[in-house]
């Protein structure tokens, strides 16, 4: 069987089957069940006739259709239209099979790609570097947590309630193995992060926004006050919501992380997706993963990148390392990379207001169905309302709801118009 470089398979013709069946010394493909008891096999399978390749592209494409619905739910991963030029240059053999860029003399393409994206994230959280893309947005906020406990030597983190569980999680996974405690700020339950509640010498105080209920908290007023006590603020941004709010890193945040898969992913049953890392230039060598650099030829002055700012301990003594992270999602950071590329700071922008406007819409329809909102409070494109919805995230009280630009005024009312489930 032939695999082609667009993904169809090509089965062995008869000339090919004989010739398998010679070198096995065998008369028949029948022969190669010999050993199975006759008893215990199924028999001639009663199947349709064969299709041509494009009749069966079409009978799948039809049987798809009848499971297709609207996706409105978020938590975390966003049904965000990926253009069909991210797959197309995704694909190619030359991204796809490419080494792990040791070797800067044969591997510019690659770097290329990957410093491209660290400019992207930089421009997006408005911080001075960032790596090469992390495994997800929780292991970046873990990653961010542990190089603030070694730059402040405290041992507590904060971290604000409302922030994705699955982020929490991981938190208090790593700090209990890094003799840390992991401790919360309270949601005040009408839409907002109290600042003022945070005390004490914190390590840092982590903050996501939108939140896991897509509620955008007041990040400004979080990062001053944990800049007050000493602590590092550390944003957890959605990437595409930067295109419209107020960047990390001018709201005084010295760390950003989050998860790029509304830039060019499809939600894929949960991943690969690759996580994002930036900092302010004083906390450039203790970042985790690696970092690529711009240099240039000793002579012709070309411009040429590499791998830079990295301890060897992070990748051969990793018991003297601050992380222990020494690799990255290459090809989910590409994605992005190649989706940034071909929107650009118009087209990022195009789609979060569109999205935003999709969004407050669907709110306004479903509150004329009287389901109403669990927050008075400023969102982007999810919020939680007081019912359980059909096709929504469930909560403990109500759901989640996400809204993306893929989203048409028809599907978002067909949903709306179900009303209450119970």
């Amino acid at each position: 069987m032939t695999c082609t470089a667009a993904g169809n398979y090509i089965p062995p013709s008869a000339g090919e089957r004989e010739a398998l069946l010679r070198e096995l010394g065998l008369n028949s493909a029948e022969d190669l069940f010999i050993n199975i008891p006759k008893r215990c096999r199924v028999g001639e399978l009663k199947l349709p006739k064969p299709l041509s390749e494009p009749e069966l592209r079409r009978a799948l494409e039809a049987l798809a259709a009848e499971n297709e619905t609207p996706l409105f739910i978020g938590g975390g991963l966003y049904d965000h239209y990926v253009p069909a030029a991210v797959d197309a240059l995704c694909s190619l053999p030359e991204f796809v099979t490419a080494y792990t860029p040791y070797q800067p003399e044969i591997s510019q393409g690659t770097l290329t790609s990957i410093f491209e994206f660290q400019t992207g994230i930089c421009r997006l959280t408005g911080l001075d570097a960032a790596n090469a893309s992390m495994y997800d947005a929780a292991t970046a906020a873990a990653e961010a947590m542990l190089m603030a406990a070694v730059h402040t030597k405290r041992k507590t983190v904060r971290v604000t309630a409302a922030t994705h569980p699955h982020i929490k999680e991981t938190l208090r996974t790593y700090a209990r193995f890094n003799g840390l405690s992991v401790a919360e700020i309270p949601f005040d339950g009408r839409g907002q992060t109290a600042a003022d509640a945070m005390a004490g010498e914190d390590a840092c105080v982590i903050a996501q926004s939108p939140n896991y209920f897509g509620v955008i908290e007041p990040m400004r007023a979080i990062a001053a006050k944990a800049s007050e006590t000493g602590a590092v603020p550390v944003a957890v941004c959605d990437p595409l919501s930067l295109a419209i709010l107020e960047s990390p890193g001018a709201m005084g945040f010295d760390i950003a992380v989050g998860e790029c898969q509304p830039l060019g992913s499809p939600i894929s049953f949960g991943g690969p997706h690759a996580g994002y890392f930036a900092a302010n230039e004083n906390f450039l060598r203790r970042m985790p993963g690696r970092i690529v650099g711009e240099t240039g030829e000793v002579n012709g002055g070309r411009r040429g990148f590499i791998l830079t700012l990295q301890a060897r301990e992070q990748h051969i003594r990793r018991e003297k390392a601050t992380s222990n992270i020494c690799s990255n999602a290459a090809l989910a950071a590409l994605r992005a990379t190649v989706y940034l590329a071909l929107l650009g700071p118009e087209g990022l922008r195009e789609v979060a207001e569109t999205t935003a406007q999709k969004a407050a819409y669907m709110r306004g329809r479903l509150e004329e169905a009287g389901v109403n909102p669990l927050f008075d409070a400023p969102y982007f494109r999810e919020f939680a309302v007081d019912s359980i919805l059909t096709g929504a995230l469930p909560l403990e009280r109500g759901s989640l709801i996400a809204v993306t630009e893929k989203r048409t005024r028809a599907e978002i009312d067909a949903f709306c118009g179900r009303g209450r489930s119970r």
